[in-house]
């Protein structure tokens, strides 16, 4: 499509609109850098706390991310893992057009009127980083999460080395979604009818975890880093829930997504069934645990084996 054509399509469209637009060039920007950085074998380790590692690949792309959204949407909060970080970007690294297909969508009514200030956007540049620097490339996910109002509506997920196994200088692939107008990029598939699949976290384990896990009673256990990760293979039928009963995760980690699975039909809570609030000033570490489904799957018949004595260790999410 023409420059042109696509810049007079974004102007005339709602903010959330060309907002995931933007965020799915940037998050195909930054899978670049990711590989870039991984390529030239200076990875640039630094010990964040225990069990939480950053890299020169966390940094520079949320360098990318953040300040190319920054430049088109200044008034718009974002939060990103890595700090607030913006950067002198390299000419190589400014994406100046939101993705086409987006743009060329309807935008649903709900969101027509969104303004700056009622949104916030969760940024995880890398997720995945344990991963990333053990060489387990296919757990690698950058996220861009869109709330509107502190609920996630949607989001990116790009996985930069899908496929890299089979297929050589692999570009990746960008997944998008947004809830009442559909989800791009990939397409979601219903779980198994006959077993059981849950996923759930490969180096976080905990005598909750396989508590839990023994109450649910699956056929499969999938063992794998990143939440972004995980959420995938719920949204591609290979697991039909996404169990974590642990308080690791954070707002970055979950934003995009709950919002890109809430598009296909499924379902992400804590273990009392409520939704994550992801408004700015909200604290930023998920401290009630979470289950994600897939479409298929009854959220809350699920949410029912989990034992009273592991759903009582969680705080209840305050009313408002």
């Amino acid at each position: 499509m023409p420059l042109r054509t696509l810049y007079n399509m974004a102007q005339n469209k709602p903010l959330v609109q060309k907002l995931l637009a933007s965020s799915y060039t940037a998050a195909t920007k930054a899978g670049k850098i990711i590989r870039d950085i991984m390529s030239a074998g200076e990875l640039g380790i630094v010990e964040k706390g225990i069990n939480d590692l950053q890299t020169e690949a966390d940094r520079s792309a949320q360098c990318c991310i953040i300040s190319n959204l920054t430049r088109e949407f200044p008034k718009v909060t974002i939060i990103g893992e890595e700090g607030q970080s913006q950067c002198d970007l390299p000419s190589d690294w400014v994406v100046p057009d939101g993705d086409a297909e987006i743009l060329g969508k309807q935008c649903p009514e709900e969101y027509l009127n969104v303004k700056d200030e009622d949104i916030v956007v969760w940024v995880d540049p890398l997720d995945g980083t344990s991963e990333y620097t053990q060489g387990l490339l296919d757990h690698v996910t950058v996220l861009i999460g869109l709330s509107v109002k502190g609920r996630a509506v949607g989001g990116i997920i790009h996985q930069p080395y899908y496929n890299y196994k089979s297929v050589k200088n692999t570009e990746g692939r960008t997944m998008w979604g947004l809830v009442g107008m559909g989800v791009g990029g990939f397409t979601p598939l219903d779980a198994p009818k006959d077993k059981l699949i849950i996923t759930t976290t490969r180096s976080h384990n905990s005598p909750v975890v396989v508590q839990t896990l023994e109450a649910l009673k699956p056929d499969e256990v999938v063992r794998v880093g990143g939440a972004g990760h995980k959420v995938l293979l719920v949204l591609e039928g290979q697991a039909h829930a996404y169990l974590y009963p642990s308080s690791g995760c954070k707002k970055w980690d979950t934003c995009a997504p709950e919002g890109i699975l809430e598009a296909a039909g499924g379902k992400l809570v804590d273990v009392h069934g409520d939704h994550y609030d992801y408004h700015k000033e909200v604290e930023h570490p998920n401290t009630r645990g979470i289950l994600a489904t897939n479409r298929t799957v009854d959220n809350a018949a699920l949410l029912k084996k989990i034992p009273e004595s592991v759903v009582s260790k969680f705080p209840k999410k305050q009313k408002v």
